[in-house]
């Protein structure tokens, strides 16, 4: 297990356990969820009234903060958010990290995670409609979860091992790159439609395309030149 990997799934594993433990509290006013809270990325200018992550209610929104571009990848809506997307990187950041070494490839990670959290606030409206106990309300919706980073790793497996097989539900084979070009067009469809509801498509088409442009940056492809071109 490659160092960044490793402390990658530990870090999310023990935040998404402080959100559990601050959302058993019944304590939304407690430090720790008005930590976490703050953690989340919120469009900048929107309502003053958001949902908040630990609750799941309307209350002051924590507005945008330049930390959230980063920490927002940390915090998972659910434990089945949290489960696949832990699941995938170490699918297919071990084999990547392994082979890029761990400097490059926590950069690698990182910049696509401040990538989709670009994307979504450029693409993204400032403010939803959301259902409250007393009818409909206009709030700040909060984005969560390590997806950006996770569709940039995901993206580089694909392009550097593009004909290895994946077996989708540990039953039917497929190459890589079929694979990724499947994701991608389904994130596309979907953020263009907007057929799903509640997943931040345009963030994890923002780490795809990042991904695919430091790719392309570290093998020289770019007119801006690395002073040492990626090999592999």
């Amino acid at each position: 297990m490659p160092p960044v990997i490793k402390n990658l799934l530990l870090l999310n594993g023990l935040f998404f356990l402080a959100q559990f433990v601050a959302a058993e509290t019944l304590a939304s006013t407690s430090t720790l969820a008005t930590v976490l809270n703050y953690l989340a990325l919120y469009p900048p200018g929107g309502p003053e009234q958001g949902a908040l992550v630990v609750s799941s209610q309307i209350g002051a929104s924590p507005g945008f903060w330049p930390w959230q571009l980063i920490s927002y990848s940390f915090l998972h809506g659910s434990l089945k958010h949290l489960f696949f997307n832990m699941f995938a990187l170490w699918m297919f950041g071990v084999q990547v990290e392994n082979r890029w070494g761990s400097q490059r490839f926590g950069v690698f990670y990182f910049v696509c995670v401040l990538g989709a959290a670009l994307t979504h606030l450029l693409f993204v409206p400032d403010a939803q409609t959301i259902q409250t106990m007393g009818g409909l309300a206009q709030a700040s919706v909060p984005t969560v979860g390590a997806s950006g980073g996770v569709y940039g790793v995901l993206l580089a497996f694909g392009m550097m091992f593009p004909n290895q097989p994946i077996y989708l539900w540990f039953l039917f084979p497929i190459r890589a790159k079929w694979l990724v070009l499947g994701f991608g067009a389904l994130e596309l469809y979907s953020a263009v439609t907007g057929t799903s509801a509640g997943v931040a498509n345009f963030a994890h088409l923002g780490g795809m395309v990042i991904g695919f442009l430091l790719i392309q940056y570290g093998r020289g492809k770019l007119p801006v030149q690395p002073s040492r071109p990626m090999r592999w």
